[in-house]
């Protein structure tokens, strides 16, 4: 469903612009962007931004980068970012509009401890497997990104998206170190950040899949 047009988007970002990262090349330097080096984690397609939230405010010596697409839907997120402010001990969270595959090149090679897929959109038509973000081709910008020990954490509700996904990682030799197709039944249920997506569907009695992805060639930064 595409989302309706925020009323003064445009404004309402402007006004969460503590929060935002607004000049692409600020991210290839995420120690200045948040006055600490500390493990960076991404996450690609932060929807309204409950998980970036959840995720800053339980790890407050972790930084964290949500990355999102469409302007008026990361304006959702930041406003709630905002409004959850207080909640967050340190200032570990910030977010960035844009397209995931400018992220090889704005970002300094081997520079992300994590990087997390959260539902991602999964263009189930064949013709558009090269858009699904679990494509070889971005599995290459991602083991760019991930240092020697990173890990991609992917979480999904739709079954046909799970099974190409496996199948990518599999012919790009990657590791699954963990798996599920039951995420909220298995070991990580309880250190688990739900998105709004996700707890509207786990409630509708949806099972959520979910696999941790190492590169075995990625490098040490």
């Amino acid at each position: 469903m595409r989302m309706r047009k925020k009323k003064n988007g445009a404004q309402r970002i402007a006004a969460c612009s503590e929060l935002l990262v607004s000049d692409v090349s600020a991210l290839s330097e995420p120690d200045a962007i948040f006055g600490a080096s500390r493990p960076l984690h991404l996450e690609i397609g932060c929807g309204k931004g409950n998980f970036a939230c959840g995720m800053a405010e339980k790890y407050p010596d972790t930084d964290f980068i949500a990355v999102e697409r469409v302007a008026d839907v990361c304006c959702a997120a930041l406003e709630k970012a905002m409004q959850r402010k207080e909640n967050r001990e340190g200032d570990n969270l910030r977010f960035f509009i844009g397209d995931a595959k400018i992220l090889g090149e704005a970002m300094k090679p081997h520079s992300v401890d994590c990087i997390y897929l959260n539902f991602s959109d999964p263009w189930p038509k064949k013709g558009h497997a090269k858009r699904r973000l679990t494509y070889r081709s971005f599995l290459e910008i991602y083991r760019n990104l991930l240092k020697e020990d990173g890990i991609l954490k992917l979480k999904t509700d739709n079954d046909g998206f799970f099974a190409s996904s496996l199948e990518e990682f599999e012919a790009c030799g990657l590791d699954v170190v963990w798996q599920s197709y039951d995420l909220h039944s298995s070991d990580k249920a309880c250190g688990n950040v739900m998105t709004e997506y996700e707890a509207n569907f786990s409630e509708k009695g949806v099972k959520i899949k979910s696999a941790w992805v190492k590169f075995p060639d990625a490098k040490e930064n």
